[in-house]
């Protein structure tokens, strides 16, 4: 492996990213690898995605902050620490705390319609 094929990135610096804008007050910056992808999700305090479900399996590490989540017909509060699985075609969402979340979204396998800037959440 040559030093040119090493992908480096710092949370602090998400510029190498896709940056996706999903909603009002929700943003990514997204990271696809071959088979996986990473998603950096920035959630405004009180701002809220909508129910969106794809067939692909998403991980969620909650890495600041807290919010509400809401998954098929079950709502629960996440905080730092938390990480929590997300089966394909769950549909889920979620609202941001009093100081809003981060969070390291992990998709498997890329989501296609992530492998590109856009806007909204796309999925089914």
């Amino acid at each position: 492996m040559a030093a040119d094929d090493i992908e480096l990135y710092n949370l602090d610096d998400l510029s190498g990213g896709i940056f996706r804008q999903l909603a009002d007050g929700l943003s990514t910056r997204i990271f696809p690898g071959e088979k996986a992808m990473l998603s950096v999700v920035t959630v405004e305090p009180g701002a809220m995605g909508v129910m969106h479900a794809h067939p692909e399996e998403q991980w969620g590490l909650v890495l600041e902050g807290s919010a509400t989540r809401y998954q098929d017909d079950v709502e629960f509060d996440i905080q730092k620490g938390d990480f929590y699985r997300t089966p394909p075609h769950a549909k889920h969402t979620m609202k941001g705390g009093p100081d809003g979340i981060k969070v390291l979204d992990i998709f498997a396998p890329a989501r296609e319609e992530y492998l590109k800037p856009g806007e909204g959440f796309g999925g089914e």
